[in-house]
């Protein structure tokens, strides 16, 4: 008897997690499980954070593909041209087909600037212009602030969702630090642009994080949609034509889904997957199923994401493929550091219909990590996480903290009755 084909497009957190998780719970003498990526480089995303302040190198965070795939798993090295949902194929743009049974879509999202007008002008595209979310944008970046000698740095968000919501704000809070650290933060004016209609996606957490601006005199400008860039007057203008001009822009340029996606018919105007939320199966095809950053879930774009998720997601995987109903519901739940300079950071710990509070994780009352108040131990928890990333996450061992979010330990808010 043949065996049955699982095939997992991208070789990422999500993807390698999945095919991980799957070689374990799967017999191999009945499935077949192939990835399928364009090359052999796995970055730990999280640290292209850290590259353009000098706190990590860009040799620190990329790693082998497949070092991290077990063992039986075949890695297959090629750009996808387009996914066949009747026929179930994956063609790729060198002629190979592979046919699956199941397909699990988890090839991310990547910065598209090119879908704004002028952002990636030649001339001015990591110039004075960057991005930091791809290892050759936080690279040249690093180059950049090395030997900048100050002006008006404006860090934008063209638009939600991104990866990693809390990054750019992240990244405001370590220039500050190492501009400061390097005495020239009296020469650098700092404004920080949003779409959103404050500095987070969350209003606990705007509120909570507020004071942090305030404190680090960081200009805040929100509701902007931005309509282009421009590179000759070295401004960005919206919508609604409100020009802010820059001497130095670090934007987050609209984060999409694949182009295949788009060629295949898979996805929404993002080339994001349409899935049930709980249980992250097509809305379309009853054997495709699309995790971490490639699906189109009310919930954040991070590591923690797709870790809960996928938890969730094995058992109601294993059920469908044996004609059971699944019995799971992923909550949405995220967990994120948010690093605010100085050695500190906070904690966020949140899921689709609870937003973060303040309080103490894992353990009520006794933590250690204080949720939505900065510590120094939040912060090595964000150093330690690029352990855990390699060593727990990728091989599939379990975490422990619960898929679920747990309402334990935080301090829920008080609700005013009216006699």
């Amino acid at each position: 008897m043949s065996k049955k084909n699982v095939v997992v497009l991208g070789g990422g957190t999500a993807g390698t997690m999945a095919a991980n998780k799957l070689h374990k719970a799967l017999p191999a003498s009945e499935w077949q499980i192939t990835v399928v990526d364009q090359d052999d480089k796995h970055d730990y995303q999280p640290g292209y954070l850290f590259i353009p302040f000098g706190i990590y190198r860009p040799d620190e965070i990329t790693k082998s593909r497949r070092k991290y795939l077990s063992d039986g798993i075949p890695l297959v090295y090629g750009e996808i041209d387009r996914v066949d949902t009747d026929a179930q194929t994956v063609a790729l743009v060198d002629g190979t087909v592979l046919p699956y049974d199941q397909l699990i879509v988890a090839s991310g999202v990547t910065p598209r600037p090119d879908q704004t007008p002028g952002m990636d002008d030649e001339g001015s595209w990591r110039v004075d212009v960057f991005d930091f979310y791809t290892r050759e944008g936080t690279t040249a970046l690093a180059k950049k602030l090395a030997g900048w000698e100050g002006g008006r740095l404006v860090i934008h968000i063209t638009e939600m969702p991104i990866k990693c919501p809390v990054a750019p704000l992240e990244f405001a809070f370590l220039a500050e630090e190492f501009f400061t650290k390097k005495g020239m933060r009296d020469r650098v004016e700092m404004v920080y642009v949003t779409p959103l209609p404050g500095a987070f996606t969350k209003p606990m957490c705007s509120s909570k994080m507020g004071y942090l601006l305030d404190d680090k005199k960081i200009a805040l400008e929100t509701d902007y949609m931005i309509e282009r860039v421009d590179t000759e007057n070295k401004m960005i203008v919206s919508f609604d034509e409100r020009e802010i001009p820059y001497d130095l822009l670090v934007t987050v340029p609209l984060n999409m889904g694949a182009d295949y996606i788009a060629r295949s018919g898979m996805g929404n105007e993002l080339n994001l997957v349409p899935v049930d939320k709980h249980t992250l199966l097509s809305k379309k095809h009853d054997n495709v199923w699309a995790l971490g950053d490639a699906n189109d879930i009310p919930a954040s774009k991070a590591g923690s994401v797709a870790h809960f998720e996928i938890d969730i997601w094995l058992d109601n995987f294993l059920e469908h493929i044996a004609g059971k109903a699944m019995t799971g519901a992923f909550d949405g739940h995220a967990n994120c550091f948010i690093e605010t300079g100085y050695g500190k950071a906070m904690l966020i710990d949140f899921n689709y219909d609870t937003e973060p509070l303040p309080g103490k994780f894992p353990v009520a009352g006794v933590g250690p990590m204080s949720l939505l108040k900065e510590s120094k131990l939040n912060h090595q928890g964000k150093l330690a996480f690029r352990w855990a990333y390699w060593n727990v996450l990728m091989p599939g061992r379990p975490m422990p903290i619960p898929a679920l979010m747990s309402m334990s330990g935080k301090e829920a808010p008080q609700t005013t009755s009216v006699s």
